[in-house]
């Protein structure tokens, strides 16, 4: 390989899609440098820098080659016999193979033999010259280009009048620099040279001609007035925040989604404080958030209690000495926004959420399952029966009024405006309507939890409606067949069953699954749905094992268990960790391999044994010796599982490894007596019976 200097690929566009940009200028970068080794071009040490501004995608490639070293290539012909003819001249198969290598019957002489394992072969030895690094970076481009997750294609026209070419956005140029030579590759009709274009307004010159690879960066920061690095200008937007946030008295809204948009729509960020009358303050501090964020890109402020204040960070793209003008046009621009959210808010208060319930039959929810209003009396059907087991008459008519009136916000202005509001501006409405707060927390929190990692219910009501929410989406749907396959879950069903599983192990619901789910299948109407009991249950628990494994079980742990079908999910943790702390004994490991040889030995008998030993029937030492083992072991493991105690029940088994494996060692149990045989496989069964109970500990065994 000839000697190396550092690459930049540079291609300027029209402004790119903000959501995308930070994944465009990683996938440009990346593939670039993988097709750069692939070539042979850059080499194991090479590394890659990423720049995407709002206006670029660019690459720094450390230690590329203007050309790639020759390579030996050894190319495996046909067998001599083949290849040759008596003469040991070239046969025509011979001559073809040539003739599609790019040779011809003068390398015959050349051409080497040597033995497979099977017959004498012909092989070729060749030098293939290296690519240089134009041919090579035109390749590297065209794969990056093509790997790019354009949201969506332009086509648009070059500038020949002619010509169009496809692209997310309009290309105007192309730089190529390998040290500080141009490399003569093209793209999108444009030829590389050394020209970029810095800041639209602030850059000193135009165009800014990269001196070479390594000055990129600098030269587009000191001449172009732009940072290049979409990392260092988004650590540069958050020091700015940070510092204008604490002149300002305040702190900015954490949001990663946001910082990252903001630093893909600006190439020189300038932080500006702004702020609103303080009459807004009366709106609903979550309207006022998402209408800044959303709709303006700004950072709200808030107060040290996490309140929103009536300021606001304006991250701009222009740095004027007086920036009035700038924080003048941006409060003019967000008052009106903020007065939308004040009108929708009092226009909405004027309705009660009650009144509303009606208009939900208007509205389609699921062509197969009926209105929003039909979903809401069934969800109301489930939270009342899930609310009197778990709390009696009281719970379930609270449960059954908060299910009434939690999808009712989804008619109000406010929502239609901001659907991510459903839920919490029900709240907002229910209190106002004078309800308690129990319930207009609930119409909140019934949502909950949205998404991994969310905060749960916070009250018994919210937790009984998010339930019956939750339960009557996965029973309608899986009822009518739409269950989730591969990576396609359009209806969530996979966020809502671990909604469920989480609910019942961190509220501690004592209610078995399936009573749950009958309970859900019982609120439609007869004949709405097939029969899917069984396969709604396996997805729960194929969710519930998910979230195990995320909590560092492992998958022999979880399946002693869930192998169990548990009726309860809210005692599975417990019974994880008794099967963790039983297996961490010195006689798990021989119990394991003992119950294994149990469940295999009893699964071999045609029909059921029953669980009986006839004491008279005892002839050897070693099944006595279980059998008394059992005696004294079993009523303390049942005492101790009685209480809920797992861990202890499982580990008063412990005394049964010298008499099992005693046993195994000198007792026949498939004895030719049947009596004797059909006590002894009692003998097995008692003791299968007794060490599983909790969980399945042959799954414990290697």
């Amino acid at each position: 390989m000839s000697e190396t200097k550092n690459l930049l690929v540079e291609l300027f566009v029209e402004e790119l899609p903000p959501k995308a940009l930070k994944k465009l200028g990683e996938v440009f970068a990346q593939t670039l440098l993988q097709s750069l080794k692939g070539q042979s071009l850059a080499g194991e040490a090479s590394a890659v820098t990423a720049y995407a501004s709002p206006r670029r995608l660019a690459a720094q490639v450390s230690a590329v080659a203007a050309q790639a070293a020759d390579k030996q290539v050894m190319q495996k012909l046909m067998p001599v016999a083949v290849g040759l003819d008596a003469s040991g001249h070239a046969t025509p198969a011979l001559l073809k193979k040539l003739s599609a290598l790019g040779t011809d019957a003068s390398v015959v002489p050349q051409l080497r033999r040597e033995n497979d394992g099977k017959a004498d072969v012909l092989f070729f030895d060749s030098t293939a010259k290296g690519a240089t690094l134009t041919e090579g970076l035109q390749k590297a481009i065209e794969a990056a280009l093509a790997a790019l997750p354009i949201p969506k294609v332009m086509t648009y026209q070059l500038a020949d009048g002619w010509s169009t070419v496809n692209f997310v956005r309009p290309a105007h140029g192309l730089v190529a620099l390998h040290g500080a030579d141009v490399v003569p590759v093209s793209m999108l009709g444009l030829q590389a040279g050394r020209d970029t274009h810095g800041h639209r307004f602030e850059a000193s010159v135009d165009p800014v001609a990269i001196k070479d690879a390594d000055s990129y960066a600098a030269q587009l920061e000191s001449a172009g007035a732009v940072i290049a690095s979409f990392a260092t200008r988004r650590a540069e937007i958050e020091r700015q925040l940070k510092a204008a946030a604490a002149v300002a008295g305040g702190t900015p809204i954490d949001d990663d989604a946001l910082l990252d948009e903001v630093t893909a729509l600006v190439e020189r960020p300038n932080v500006l404080v702004g702020q609103f009358e303080e009459a807004f303050l009366a709106v609903p501090q979550e309207c006022l958030i998402l209408t800044m964020k959303a709709n303006q890109k700004y950072f709200p402020l808030l107060d040290a209690a996490g309140k929103l204040t009536n300021k606001f960070l304006i991250v701009s793209n222009i740095r004027p000495s007086d920036p009035s003008n700038v924080i003048g046009g941006n409060e003019r621009v967000v008052r009106p926004r903020l007065a939308d959210a004040k009108f929708f808010f009092d226009q909405d208060r004027k309705k009660s959420l009650a009144d509303r319930i009606p208009a939900l039959a208007k509205v389609v929810y699921h062509n197969k399952l009926g209105t929003q209003g039909e979903r809401t009396q069934r969800v109301a059907a489930i939270a009342s029966a899930v609310g009197r087991q778990l709390g009696g008459d009281e719970l379930a008519h609270q449960a059954d009024q908060a299910a009434l009136l939690a999808k009712a916000d989804l008619l109000t202005d406010m929502v239609g405006e901001f659907p991510e509001l459903q839920g919490i501006m029900g709240r907002y409405y229910a209190l106002h309507d004078g309800l308690p707060a129990e319930i207009a927390d609930a119409v909140e929190d019934h949502y909950k939890p949205r998404f991994a990692g969310d905060s749960l219910p916070r009250g018994k009501v919210g937790t009984v409606v998010a339930l019956a929410d939750k339960l009557e989406t996965l029973v309608g749907l899986f009822g009518i067949g739409q269950i989730p396959t591969g990576d396609k879950d359009p209806f969530a069903l996979r966020r809502h069953a671990l909604g469920v599983v989480r609910m019942l192990i961190e509220q501690q619901i004592a209610i078995p699954l399936n009573a749950l789910v009958d309970a859900a299948f019982a609120a439609f109407p007869h004949g709405m749905l097939g029969d899917a009991h069984t396969d709604l249950e396996t997805f729960i628990f194929d969710r519930l094992a998910g979230l195990l494994r995320d909590q560092g079980y492992s998958s022999q742990e979880i399946d002693s268990v869930l192998c169990m079908r548990p009726v309860r999910i809210d005692v599975i943790p417990k019974q994880l960790a008794a099967v963790r702390a039983f297996a961490a004994l010195p006689e798990a490991a021989a119990l394991a391999a003992a119950n294994k040889r149990v469940g295999n030995i009893l699964k071999k008998v045609d029909g059921e044994v029953a669980t009986k030993i006839d004491p008279a029937l005892l002839r050897e030492a070693a099944e006595t010796a279980l059998s008394k083992a059992l005696d004294e072991v079993k009523p303390k493991a049942d005492a101790a599982f009685a209480a809920g105690d797992y861990t202890a029940s499982l580990q008063a088994l412990a005394a049964l490894r010298g008499p099992v494996d005693t046993f195994f060692t000198d007792v026949m149990v498939n004895a030719e007596d049947e009596k004797l045989r059909a006590n002894r496989l009692g003998l097995l069964a008692t003791l299968h019976a007794a060490m599983n109970r909790i969980a399945d500990l042959s799954k414990l065994s290697t």
